[in-house]
């Protein structure tokens, strides 16, 4: 029997990038990927209550199944409430930040079930691994629609890590996306960007995504 994994997604343009691009990676390795998105809200983050509940119910309902979560540091506030959040807060290092709050999240889930749940947060969101190679957006977009191309070239040079560019209300990926190509759809474009640059190139440049 296949292993069965479960990989609780923020929104569809996450949701889609599972289906297309991390599917096919598993089922070579006889597992298969299911990429629902969050119940609770339909897409987009919530409470932290609700989505333990979540992970909580396909843990119990299966005892082989592994779950996990892909969802964006970018979004989560205060007002969600996930465990140890302002402790988190005051450590400095954002890759140990993300640590100590996905061990947090581990922790508040039941403890007979907890070894079976992989808790994975993206720093800083999703578009971040977008920024892989100039050559990818050349490729994809149509010249006349990057009408941002020194800043594209300018992020990726100034990121060999794209994980760590930053979470600025203007600076975050996903509003330099929306800068640098016209008529940028997160869904569209995304999932069209991360099938070209292929899973390999996006683990190779993100180090946190490669050991989630």
């Amino acid at each position: 029997m296949m292993e069965r994994i479960i990989i609780i997604c923020e929104g569809n343009t996450e949701k889609q990038f599972c289906s297309k691009t991390l599917s096919p990676h598993f089922l070579s390795r006889n597992k298969i990927l299911q990429s629902p998105l969050i119940k609770k809200t339909g897409g987009g983050i919530g409470k932290w209550n609700a989505l333990k509940k979540e992970i909580e119910s396909y843990l119990k309902k299966e005892n082989d199944v592994i779950v996990t979560t892909l969802i964006d540091y970018y979004g989560i506030n205060s007002k969600h409430s996930f465990p140890s959040w302002e402790d988190a807060n005051s450590i400095i290092d954002k890759n140990k930040r993300m640590d100590f709050l996905e061990n947090s999240m581990l922790e508040s889930i039941d403890e007979e079930i907890r070894f079976r749940f992989k808790p994975y947060i993206q720093l800083h969101e999703f578009e971040g691994l977008l920024f892989n190679d100039i050559k990818i957006f050349t490729d994809i977009v149509s010249g006349n629609d990057i009408i941002g191309m020194e800043e594209l070239k300018k992020t990726l040079a100034d990121y060999s890590n794209p994980e760590m560019i930053n979470e600025g209300k203007n600076t975050s990926p996903s509003k330099r996306l929306e800068r640098c190509i016209k008529g940028y759809d997160k869904e569209v474009y995304g999932n069209i960007l991360a099938e070209a640059i292929g899973l390999e190139n996006l683990r190779n440049k993100s180090p946190r995504f490669n050991n989630g």
